[in-house]
């Protein structure tokens, strides 16, 4: 131990001793009777000094509201208890942020990645007459928008200048092909593809987008699915549950049989023709 140490110690114990002292004497002081012991005054002390430790832990867990507060909204986002937010809560936008850059995130994207490669072990068995098929979402399941909510501050508004992200600027981003590969979800579309599953990919993104979007799915890694399925301009006023059960439905009446849909938004799972097993990947950035 160095000086500077040794003397940082000496002060804490003296400051510890004059804390005790002034305890014992408070305590002993509002006694009404000559019946006290040491043994009563110790619990008077040990008393005080619990007290004083839960008004610590209460402000510490002032501190950590926020924290707990956004992440409890997460967790009920993908509980699907809360549903149909326009934007992200201002005060949890860094939260959210800072979970979707983790290896959190990539750690919980991985475990989907397993349980649906786990299911294709244990329980899929190919029929030899072309129609065993799967299903992909595009957006954060296979490409990962995440660039474009980094970008916009995941709709934090930071300053005056400030661009909240909507629809129109995510399409427009979405045009340039620039959307990333999430590797987990790569190795899982090529497992499925070696086991001669017929892979369809229905997606929420409009018609005008397809070039944008092969080219995309092209660069990341992602060759020989069956069918890569977009909105077209009529059904622009059909919700997107709507839309991509509808889409499941007439694969359905084609004679495919389903084993599975991996989607991030619970549009993409819920609904009727539903698959064997459906597989939700974590996505608090936006609700579809």
């Amino acid at each position: 131990m160095n000086k500077e140490t040794s003397t940082m110690a000496s002060r804490a114990s003296l400051w510890f001793l004059w804390l005790l002292s002034l305890c014992l004497t408070t305590e002993i002081l509002a006694l009404e009777n000559d019946s006290y012991s040491w043994s009563n005054i110790l619990q008077l002390l040990e008393a005080q000094c619990v007290a004083k430790r839960g008004d610590e832990d209460l402000e510490k867990g002032k501190e950590l509201t926020q924290k707990n507060y956004c992440e409890s909204w997460r967790f009920n986002v993908e509980l699907h208890n809360i549903r149909d937010f326009n934007s992200i809560p201002d005060e949890c936008a860094s939260s959210v942020g800072k979970y979707m850059s983790s290896s959190l995130y990539k750690s919980d994207v991985r475990r989907v990645a397993d349980e649906a490669s786990r299911f294709l072990t244990n329980s899929f068995r190919l029929a030899g007459d072309s129609r065993d098929a799967w299903v992909f979402d595009v957006d954060d399941t296979l490409l990962s928008t995440l660039p474009f909510y980094k970008k916009h501050h995941f709709g934090e508004i930071v300053d005056c200048r400030s661009d909240p992200p909507d629809r129109a600027s995510l399409e427009k981003w979405m045009a340039k092909g620039k959307a990333t590969v999430i590797d987990d979800m790569l190795s899982l579309f090529r497992e499925i593809n070696s086991k001669g599953l017929d892979i369809f990919i229905i997606s929420w993104r409009p018609e005008h987008l397809r070039a944008a979007t092969v080219d995309n799915l092209f660069k990341a890694g992602y060759h020989g699915w069956t069918k890569l399925i977009l909105r077209c301009d009529e059904e622009s006023y059909v919700d997107a549950q709507s839309y991509k059960s509808e889409q499941r439905k007439k694969l359905v009446e084609q004679g495919y049989r389903l084993w599975g849909i991996v989607g991030s938004q619970w549009s993409s799972l819920n609904g009727h023709s539903t698959a064997k097993r459906t597989f939700k990947l974590p996505n608090p950035m936006y609700y579809l």
